[in-house]
């Protein structure tokens, strides 16, 4: 039996409501649980129990107008694997802005998402912007559900994303 919650999660000054559910027990012979802690919000590999898809891998490349840096991120960001993205977002927390292409990000639970709106308020206090490109549909119904997706500014791609120069 699985317990459904909702918190309200406060990031700064913004406030999105985020639901996840309480992992299932594992058995004594290791059986039948999911990975404890995993929102359940888009589809992850490790909570359906198949191999997980390899790690997060982020690479940054600069973007146009100058001041602009493209964070491409790939494979599944969650608890265990949000460091590379956390990492490079402080990396480039100084830069004018930041599009995160989540063109190849298959799955983001609730770490992500703070991760990516605590991020966005250090670049807004700093000048800068951080936007979302290339939302995949399962990732992109969490930033609905949740949303977040009103909070940040979302582009079809990347190249969409910086030809935007507002």
């Amino acid at each position: 039996m699985q317990d459904d919650h909702r918190a309200d999660v406060h990031v700064g000054t913004e406030h999105v409501r985020t639901e996840h559910r309480r992992a299932k027990p594992l058995r004594r012979d290791g059986v039948g649980g999911e990975r404890a802690g995993t929102a359940t919000l888009g589809t992850s590999a490790g909570a359906t129990g198949a191999d997980p898809a390899g790690p997060l891998t982020v690479e940054a490349r600069p973007g146009a107008p100058a001041g602009a840096v493209v964070l491409l991120v790939q494979g599944e960001l969650d608890y265990g694997s949000a460091a590379p993205l956390r990492d490079a977002l402080e990396e480039h927390d100084r830069a004018r802005r930041v599009v995160v292409d989540c063109a190849g990000l298959r799955f983001c639970d609730s770490t992500g998402l703070n991760l990516l709106l605590k991020a966005r308020l250090r670049m807004l206090d700093a000048g800068g912007r951080l936007d979302l490109a290339g939302l995949r549909a399962s990732v992109d119904r969490m930033f609905e559900i949740t949303g977040a997706r009103q909070v940040f500014r979302v582009y079809g791609d990347a190249d969409e994303a910086l030809r935007d120069a507002v």
